[in-house]
């Protein structure tokens, strides 16, 4: 995702780019989340104006945010990633690019304890008011699990 200002600069994204499967995946710092997300969905060669899913995935070194996200336009899809570390999980709230992360960002927060600066209501969505930790987290104590 780096866009071209002059012949041969590129923007201070520093992307890392690969595919999966059949999805172009980008990684980025997620300092730039936000100028990145509005850049994906606005500009008319990617039209990238609906999110199909966001999920948070649990490495136990950094936990990452991962935006799975499509052009009615075009038909073409992207997966977006940025790594928080998972002592001070905060990522920007993208419910101002994509109206339909708010869900997603709220089930992000009660699993995984990610906070998302800017949401508009963070309030629990999945769990019980009062619940303690964070069960998304391969650190969450499962105390009554038994194998049969």
């Amino acid at each position: 995702m780096a866009v071209v200002s002059k012949p041969g600069e590129l923007t201070p994204f520093q992307p890392e780019v690969t595919t999966a499967l059949d999805e172009v995946v980008v990684t980025i710092a997620v300092d730039r989340l936000l100028e990145a997300s509005s850049i994906l969905r606005e500009d008319p060669a990617l039209s990238l104006d609906y999110l199909r899913c966001l999920s948070v995935v649990d490495y136990e070194t950094s936990l990452q945010v991962v935006y799975h996200l499509w052009s009615r336009e075009h038909r073409h899809k992207l997966v977006l990633k940025v790594n928080v570390p998972p002592e001070t999980p905060t990522v920007p709230s993208v419910t101002g690019v994509w109206r339909g992360a708010d869900w997603f960002e709220r089930e992000g927060h009660d699993l995984f304890g990610v906070n998302f600066e800017g949401h508009p209501d963070l309030k629990v969505l999945l769990l019980y008011d009062g619940f303690e930790g964070h069960p998304g987290l391969k650190s969450f104590p499962f105390h009554d699990y038994q194998e049969w």
